[in-house]
């Protein structure tokens, strides 16, 4: 019965370990489609992901961002104006080369005018605070005309 009761306990804890999210070696390898449209939609969230967000570029964003961005982010409010002077406070950076991005990009798809990318997220660890864990993030960005025209993500108030 002990035997039966601590094997159970092994097997329950072995439930809950996780395989690390990693991500790609060369970034810039996933936004790119054999199908032109779709190539052309990953190139826009790319550009947003590597210039904008990595980079701190935003003086760029008029090239990425429809006038109208849409932003279901609950912390930056819609609009182009907004979105530059929200990140306007990040310090502008070189772009970074393909195995130099801090963003740990683990996937990006592509389906009609939308693009997805999940990241790599890393977390102090609720239990052992010296330890952190790893999760996923997502970003969907839709894309009007050659530019993102709305964004998603899993953001909560801060």
């Amino acid at each position: 019965m002990k035997l039966a009761l601590l094997s159970i306990v092994c097997i329950s804890s072995l439930a809950y370990a996780q395989a690390p999210v990693v991500g790609s070696p060369d970034p810039e390898k996933l936004f790119t489609s054999p199908d032109p449209k779709l190539n052309a939609n990953k190139q826009v969230v790319l550009h947003i992901v590597r210039d904008l967000l990595e980079a701190g570029h935003w003086s760029d964003a008029p090239k990425y961002l429809t006038k109208e961005y849409i932003q279901h982010n609950p912390n930056v409010a819609s609009g182009l104006d907004p979105v530059m002077k929200f990140f306007s406070r990040m310090p502008s950076r070189p772009i970074p080369k393909p195995n130099e991005w801090k963003t740990k990009v683990v996937s990006v798809t592509a389906e009609g005018d939308l693009v997805t990318i999940a990241t790599v997220r890393e977390l102090p660890d609720p239990k052992d605070a010296t330890k952190k864990y790893t999760t996923t993030w997502f970003d969907m960005w839709r894309i009007k005309n050659g530019k993102a025209d709305e964004h998603w993500d899993g953001a909560t108030k801060s």
